[in-house]
């Protein structure tokens, strides 16, 4: 089955991450399927070689949704946007080209046959795919070009399911209208639809409901309602100003304020979530010199283009900012790409050509970018502050190239080799998903606001981040079970689309008065 959207951010993700959920509960063999995703918030998935490869994090929650490991099939084509005009293209979780519009036509063929494909092959290995497509499939200036929507349903099979956000506004008409804008040939694929984000008394919802059936000859299989714990992974919510999940009050007599840097073209920027789990931290994503100016904790996160969102922390004011916060004494850490930004100087041929570049001159180390990506999970001890085990994965073209002599590391590997740096307030790590091992994450905040100055912070000693995931992806499986007609969504998985669905015509009149769904 396919699960499309009226837009992004519509709740594909979560609607197929639930579905998912829902058969594996059930003892069924199911396994999820992006055809092509465009995100810079990425997993790394151990491929049949042994080298590393990269799939969408939404991907790799669906596969813990389903029970099974994540595999590269399940997102066989990954664009990383590093401008608005060209992506990284990654095929089976390797990097392979730019891709622009000019070169889209050329390479489509080649990352269509390679969708088709993946999914072939999960098809013969599980009981159930759930395929969730991209955007919306009334993109009808892209369709025929299309392979993860209708293109991938028309060419598979796929009965569909439409997801709309009510909590937008406009819900029935865009439903209404991406089923009216697709030929024949299409529409005969979408089944129904699912409204998502409901608040209120859904009764009120039935004379919509009504009307959309019988304008379009199709149900809507349930009414999702907006649930304020459904924020893990949201790699399309991270909003300025946004403060993530729901925090909870502090174990001791203060908070711990956490402001992460909104940067342009930020990536995995889920790494912070794992902060936002623990009671009395209160994390928010921010553009706003003033808000690092309160902080206690400032994070800059992962960067698809390093130099460029350097370059906009200047231009933006926010520079200065950081600075000024470390100046004060207080804790900064940067990850990834906002690790590298700490340097003194970064060269860069790779990816935007810029050359060198002066970095923040917060950390001695200079960084140079490499062609050859390093893209692998990491086991080591996080020693800073304290030696605990640790594991996390890379994904980035930039490495240390210089360092001063007995600059103490965050980490180190399994061999020893070290990781990241510390110096006074500012440390830093080239490792993604570290801080969702619970003891590292305790100790880095608990040092974090001895740093601040926040005496009366106090770590949680049970918080677990695993358990947190687990719960969001059993309420997922819930609310499916609870909201959604699972018995008309099984006979869709099992018969495929109804063959007696209707056109919708353009401007389709309206339903009489006394339509019933």
């Amino acid at each position: 089955m396919l699960v499309a959207g009226t837009t992004s951010d519509a709740g594909k993700s979560v609607v197929t991450a639930g579905i998912c959920r829902w058969l594996y509960r059930r003892g069924v063999t199911v396994a999820p399927f992006k055809a092509q995703n465009m995100s810079n918030n990425s997993a790394v998935v151990i491929g049949p070689d042994g080298r590393g490869g990269e799939i969408g994090r939404a991907q790799a929650m669906q596969a813990a949704a389903c029970g099974v490991a994540p595999d590269l099939r399940f997102n066989p084509v990954l664009l990383k946007p590093g401008s608005d005009l060209s992506s990284q293209v990654v095929l089976l979780g390797e990097a392979v080209a730019d891709l622009t519009a000019g070169n889209y036509r050329e390479l489509r063929p080649r990352l269509a046959r390679t969708a088709y494909d993946a999914l072939a092959e999960l098809r013969e290995r599980y009981d159930v795919v759930i395929c969730e497509g991209a955007g919306s499939p009334a993109e009808i200036n892209l369709r025929d070009t299309d392979y993860v929507n209708l293109g991938l349903a028309r060419q598979a099979g796929l009965p569909t399911i439409v997801v709309g956000d009510i909590d937008r506004g406009g819900v029935f008409a865009s439903m209404f209208g991406t089923v009216a804008l697709l030929d024949a040939a299409d529409q005969a694929l979408v089944a129904g639809f699912v409204i998502n984000k409901f608040r209120g008394d859904r009764k009120l919802l039935r004379p919509g409901l009504d009307m959309l059936a019988a304008v379009t000859g199709r149900p809507t299989y349930g009414v999702l309602p907006w649930h304020l714990d459904l924020w893990l992974d949201a790699e399309d919510s991270l909003a300025y100003g946004r403060v993530l999940g729901r925090p909870t009050p502090p174990r001791g007599t203060e908070w711990l304020d956490v402001a992460v840097v909104r940067l342009p073209r930020i990536s995995n920027a889920t790494d912070v979530e794992a902060l936002a789990t623990e009671p009395g931290v209160r994390v928010r994503l921010t553009v706003e010199p003033a808000e690092i100016a309160d902080a206690d904790l400032v994070v800059l996160p992962g960067s698809k283009s390093t130099v460029e969102d350097l370059a906009w922390l200047r231009r933006s004011g926010l520079a200065d900012a950081v600075r000024a916060h470390v100046r004060h004494g207080r804790p900064l850490l940067g990850i990834c790409g906002g690790f590298q930004m700490l340097g003194r100087a970064v060269h860069d041929e790779v990816e935007s050509g810029r050359g060198t570049v002066d970095g923040l001159g917060l950390l001695p180390i200079e960084i140079t970018f490499d062609r050859r990506k390093t893209v692998t999970r990491s086991h080591g001890t996080a020693i800073a502050h304290g030696s605990v085990p640790v594991t996390g994965y890379e994904i980035h073209h930039g490495y240390v190239s210089a360092a001063e002599p007995g600059l103490s590391p965050l980490l180190t590997y399994a061999d020893g080799r070290p990781e990241g740096a510390v110096l006074g307030p500012v440390s830093g790590t080239h490792w993604h998903g570290a801080f969702e091992g619970d003891e590292f994450r305790r100790r880095f905040l608990a040092e974090a606001a001895r740093v601040a100055g926040r005496a009366g912070f106090r770590v949680a000693p049970d918080t677990s981040f695993a358990d947190v995931r687990e719960r969001t992806l059993d309420l997922l499986g819930d609310l499916v079970e609870e909201h959604l007609d699972t018995v008309a969504l099984w006979r869709l998985i099992e018969s495929g689309p109804p063959a007696d669905l209707p056109f919708v015509p353009p401007g389709a009149p309206p339903a009489p008065k006394s339509a019933t769904g």
